[in-house]
């Protein structure tokens, strides 16, 4: 079975659609971040159906690279994210959604995917052996 999401003309502009630097299954990490407080939520993909689905939704659409299908953020969790703004970063080949996130935005029930499994915490020098710069 592929990940890749459904090959269809771009629903985007073209203005938009021909800069963007998709991965081999047509995507791009979308990274969602709380808008007021700056904090990371989740990482989800999108391929251009989806992008466009959140530019005109105002509501963050995701493809499922597991189930092959979108899928709506909040629509079954009721954990909604309500755009505030879209992103290119610098290369097009990432998105930053900035969203109002109601409820937890992981699959786990965790307010963020990103605050269970902490490798690393203030810097500190030398945690990892082997890292580099560690121990210049």
């Amino acid at each position: 079975m592929t990940s890749s999401s459904p090959r269809r003309p771009s629903p985007l502009p073209p203005e938009i659609a021909d800069r963007l630097k998709r991965s081999a299954d047509g995507l791009l990490p979308a990274i969602a971040q709380q808008y007021d407080t700056g904090e990371v939520l989740m990482l989800g993909w999108m391929d251009d159906e989806a992008l466009h689905r959140t530019l005109t939704t105002g509501r963050c659409t995701y493809w499922s690279r597991s189930r092959r299908e979108y899928w709506v953020k909040g629509d079954t969790s009721g954990h909604f994210q309500w755009v505030k703004s879209v992103a290119l970063d610098c290369d097009a080949d990432t998105v930053l959604v900035k969203v109002d996130q109601v409820g937890a935005a992981c699959h786990t029930g965790a307010r963020t995917c990103f605050d269970a499994d902490v490798l690393l915490a203030d810097g500190v020098d030398g945690a990892v052996s082997g890292t580099p710069g560690a121990d210049q």
